[in-house]
């Protein structure tokens, strides 16, 4: 089969590896049908070691599952099923709490940007689609993989209702689909942070009410021009670099919530008299998406939503280094992959 590699910053290869093989009865082989390039992907892109052995890549797909291990039930060979970037029992106590990506038989995958891929725990993981792969609606699809469940962890965890006025830091497609997530959820007032038109007139059509192009100090200053210098209930932090996180606590009204989905990409940041006494939470995480698929699954299929807007660019397998590029000089806001 064919599959993404990345063997150092800037290097990014497409080689031929062995299919994979069933390990364990709890797996299944599935074919992949779309796939795509994250936004989290560019930090090793930016800043990965150089390696003779390259690392396998990608984490969102849909697939055809091609074999199941004999322990797998509810799945049968020929299913178009969506794949969560975590692999879960979704039986397990952190499951049920709605906690999948901290499940005590799961992880993570990092190989899907390829032809084939083994996924562990199938039975927990693998969700069947009602339509088949030549539907239109596979790109929205593709997001309940990964980044419009992401988004929308950002705004439960913040707790955003109609009561609540929202600012969201970053215009990729988490931070726009974070829109998304807080208009669906009843926010009136979502201030979104970004400086790229084309990506910020998505995220009005999306439901933002206002955009502010201006960064830190400037940036809060905007915001809480906009909020009559109080800030907002909920701050999403979709980007994952310190200076976003130093943003938010900025904007970020007393009695508020920040809740960070952008990887963070520091391990120190602020937390003293500013968070303590404005009684604000820091909140977010990994999503556990399989946690939220059965509930945003039927908006796309009625089209009450759309998220795979925020796919713009489609490349096959053999051009997603072409794909990686484009998406780090900002020519692309996200790469939809066809193997």
């Amino acid at each position: 089969m064919r599959a993404t590699l990345m063997y150092g910053a800037g290097d990014v290869r497409v080689e031929e590896l062995p299919d994979p093989v069933l390990r364990r009865p709890t797996d299944a082989i599935v074919r992949v049908v779309r796939t795509c390039v994250c936004g989290s992907d560019l930090h090793p892109y930016h800043n990965m070691p150089a390696s003779e052995q390259g690392t396998q890549m990608g984490h969102e797909f849909l697939g055809v599952v091609e074999e199941l291990g004999s322990e797998v039930i509810g799945l049968t060979k020929g299913d178009l099923v969506v794949v969560s970037f975590a692999f879960q029992d979704n039986t397990c106590d952190f499951c049920r709490e709605g906690v999948q990506t901290s499940c005590r038989h799961g992880g993570f995958l990092s190989e899907a940007q390829a032809e084939l891929l083994r996924v562990p725990q199938a039975a927990g993981t693998l969700v069947k689609l009602p339509v088949d792969e030549d539907s239109a609606l596979l790109p929205s699809l593709l997001t309940l993989a990964d980044v419009y469940g992401t988004g929308y962890h950002a705004a439960k965890r913040a707790n955003v209702n109609p009561r609540t006025t929202v600012t969201v830091i970053g215009d990729g497609a988490v931070g726009l689909l974070a829109v998304l997530s807080a208009r669906q959820l009843g926010a009136e007032r979502i201030i979104l942070m970004g400086r790229h038109k084309v990506r910020t007139d998505l995220g009005v059509e999306f439901g933002a009410t206002d955009v502010v192009a201006e960064r830190g100090e400037e940036g809060v200053a905007k915001v809480r021009e906009l909020t009559g210098g109080d800030g907002t209930h909920a701050v999403l932090e979709a980007v994952g670099y310190k200076p976003a996180y130093e943003q938010a606590l900025g904007v970020v009204r007393h009695g508020g919530v920040i809740s960070r989905v952008g990887v963070p990409q520091y391990d120190e940041g602020p937390i003293g008299w500013g968070m303590f006494g404005g009684n604000v939470t820091l909140t977010g995480g990994p999503a556990p998406v399989r946690a939220y698929i059965d509930e945003l699954l039927p908006g796309i299929l009625d089209g009450t939503v759309e998220p795979g807007k925020v796919f713009d660019r489609t490349v096959n397998l053999d051009e997603v280094p072409d794909g990686y590029r484009a998406m780090d000089r900002r020519e692309a806001l996200k790469v939809l992959v066809r193997p």
